[in-house]
């Protein structure tokens, strides 16, 4: 049974969700996605099913567009943690989805915790 790496990556994610929606204690998920170019970052509420605060390196106000490194994500998680006090967000807990907590998505949880998040 040979997968191609998007199915192996759609199992990782699930495997991922399903094991931190057991444990979420209905807090917030801040969920994590990567491309080749951008990355970008939003606090979900799953029991609502909206978006109270994202962040990207899309934006222009970051400094950071066409970027795609460890400082610009470092940046995104900053941002993200800013404008999640502003929406009295203090405890969420960290979707990586299929991806592996290294490099950016590591850099993006690090300054999201020092800017006052908890997970």
């Amino acid at each position: 049974m040979a997968l191609n790496k998007r199915e192996l990556f759609q199992k990782r994610r699930l495997r991922v969700r399903n094991k931190l929606r057991k444990t979420s204690d209905g807090r917030l998920r801040l969920s994590v996605h990567r491309s080749s170019k951008n990355i970008s970052a939003q606090l979900i509420d799953d029991a609502k099913g909206v978006t109270l605060a994202a962040a990207s390196s899309l934006e222009k106000d970051l400094g950071v567009v066409g970027k795609n490194n460890v400082e610009a994500a470092a940046k995104v998680g900053a941002a993200l943690a800013e404008r999640a006090k502003k929406a009295g967000v203090s405890e969420c807990y960290f979707d990586r989805g299929g991806f592996l907590f290294h490099g950016k998505v590591k850099a993006l949880a690090d300054a999201a915790r020092e800017g006052g998040l908890k997970f």
